[in-house]
């Protein structure tokens, strides 16, 4: 009893459990689900930050890896390489690349890319950087508005990258020199700017360069700028003489082109958009483009024209007039060719600029009437030498008043200067008139009379000869009887004045006694000559001293004399 009623007592003290259903889905599961949305977000993300993919054709893959390959711009990665595949043409290759997202805008259709590696050349050395790094793709970002996501690599890199401030041109030259991409353009020894590329014109037969003038050089350029090559050494023979030109030395090893304004002509407006110039051969041809207008004439030459070229100058008096413009033109040539006296024709062009007139239609009128007034009044063209090294001739036009009025002539359409002939053909026509001159004498006769004339004197010369010969043996003889009889004679006088003065002879006692009686007498005369020598003035004054006299004085007694008369 005690046992049931305490099983009663736990019943009712018991809880009752209750029975809630089971959960399907267990809170576990919500891990994974975070783990999946984050990493669709991330998918998202990568998906949605990433930049475009843009395909890039190249001539052939050197140097790029997929996965490595890095594509840059100023230095800094833009982009990798993901896929190399080749052209379907086989052409080339394909590679695509990814870029970064925030380069998209920069992909403009007119965007440059090219492979940086180590490069050597007449510009310099380039791309030593990627000796260690390996070469990379370079970007240089276009100015297009309109985008695209396909390129053509360049095969190597722009001279001037797009972008670049500065001012495109085109230069064009039919001349024999040529340039190459990245010749310099040259001003005052400065480089400041580069040819970009060449392109031929079949057509035209005219070569045409795309130049690139960087920033600020490009204010240089105006409309009256003119261009002309300056490349290696450039040597001038003309009617002025030697010339050399040489540029800098980079225009040495290569080619170059330089420009500026020439001296005389302002300079212009500024260029701002691309324009075409020409390329002049020297700086004097460019400077010739200020004179854009010439009065024609034609000068008919009687002489040679050889050392004439087209562009000699046309002076007058000294002074550069005009040029020449043509050496024996078709259309003269025929129309003259079959005349009894052919002359060769010349056009000339004198040039109203150089006149100090307008380069305008009032300018030709001026000057044409002018030269033409002159030429009635005896202006005349002639050829001559303007270097003698050179041989180079020119035109000179001078007054000549002791021609004769000539009328105005016209040879198709062309006024005709009368010519008359230079320097060196005056002088050979003198010599020729002399030789001329020389060989109408009878030189034949001339030499008879010459044997005769000289016979005669040698006939002469030998009776001269004779006649002195008999003239000196006449002289001598005479001279030799007459000497002879003369000196007999002194001889015989000689004897006889001997045979007088001989010893013992009467003269000779006589002279012997007038010796004696001359020595006698220089005995008597030397103590008077002594005193004479001691005191000059004694003969007239005397000798100063009184006379002492000699008296004898009375011995005394006893004693005898003295011989001296003292005692």
């Amino acid at each position: 009893m005690s046992d049931h009623s305490n099983l009663e007592n736990d019943s009712s003290t018991r809880e009752v459990a209750e029975v809630k259903p089971v959960r399907r889905i267990s809170k576990i599961w919500f891990i994974p689900l975070v783990a999946l949305f984050i990493g669709m977000w991330m998918v998202y993300y990568q998906w949605s930050s990433q930049g475009p993919l843009i395909v890039i054709s190249f001539p052939n893959a050197t140097g790029i890896e997929a996965g490595k390959t890095k594509i840059k711009t100023r230095s800094v990665d833009i982009g990798v390489v993901k896929k190399i595949e080749l052209a379907d043409d086989l052409q080339g290759v394909l590679v695509t690349a990814r870029m970064n997202a925030n380069v998209a805008s920069l992909l403009h259709k007119d965007s440059q890319f090219w492979i940086v590696s180590p490069r050597i050349s007449l510009n310099g050395i380039s791309g030593l950087g990627t000796i260690m790094s390996g070469p990379y793709i370079n970007m240089a970002p276009g100015e297009e508005q309109e985008k695209s996501t396909h390129f053509s690599a360049l095969s190597a890199p722009p001279v001037t990258p797009a972008g670049t401030p500065g001012l495109h041109i085109t230069l064009n030259s039919n001349a024999e020199f040529a340039y190459k991409e990245g010749d310099p353009v040259i001003y005052k020894g400065l480089k400041v700017g580069e040819i970009e590329d060449t392109y031929f014109n079949f057509e035209e037969r005219v070569v045409y360069y795309n130049t690139f003038i960087n920033a600020p050089y490009h204010k240089l350029i105006t409309e009256n700028t003119k261009f002309w090559d300056t490349s290696g050494i450039s040597v001038q023979l003309n009617a002025g003489g030697v010339k050399f030109d040489t540029g800098s030395l980079e225009s040495l090893l290569t080619n170059g082109v330089t420009f500026g304004v020439p001296e005389g002509i302002p300079s212009g407006d500024v260029i701002s958009q691309r324009t075409n110039f020409d390329i002049h051969s020297n700086y004097d041809e460019a400077s010739e483009q200020r004179y854009k207008l010439s009065v024609e004439f034609v000068i008919l030459v009687k002489d040679t024209v050889r050392g004439l070229h087209v562009g000699a100058p046309v002076e007058y008096r000294g002074l550069e007039i005009g040029k020449v413009l043509a050496i024996n033109p078709p259309e003269l040539n025929k129309a003259y060719l079959l005349e009894e006296s052919f002359d060769i024709p010349v056009i000339i062009g004198i040039q109203p600029g150089r006149v100090q007139q307008s380069d305008d239609q009032r300018g030709l009128d001026y000057v044409k009437k002018q030269t033409l007034v002159w030429v009635s009044e005896g202006l005349r063209a002639s050829l001559k030498m303007g270097n003698f090294l050179t041989g180079a001739l020119f035109v000179d036009l001078q007054h000549y008043p002791d021609e004769k009025p000539s009328k105005i002539s016209t040879l198709l359409n062309y006024d005709v200067i009368p010519t008359v002939s230079n320097e060196f053909a005056q002088i050979t026509a003198k010599i020729s008139a002399v030789l001329d001159n020389i060989n109408q004498i009878k030189l034949q006769n001339i030499a008879d009379n010459t044997n005769t004339m000289l016979l005669n004197m040698t006939q002469t010369a030998e009776s001269l000869k004779k006649t002195s010969e008999n003239f000196d043996h006449l002289v001598s003889s005479f001279q030799g009887e007459k000497l002879n009889s003369q000196l007999a004679e002194t001889l015989n006088s000689l004897s006889q004045l001997t045979k007088d003065f001989s010893a013992g002879s009467e003269n000779y006692q006589e002279v012997n006694q007038t010796l004696r009686t001359i020595q006698n007498t220089l005995n008597d005369m030397q103590p008077l000559l002594l005193q004479l020598n001691n005191k000059p003035n004694s003969l007239i004054f005397g000798d100063g001293i009184e006379e002492q006299r000699l008296e004898p004085k009375a011995a005394k007694r006893g004693q005898a004399p003295s011989p001296t008369g003292n005692n």
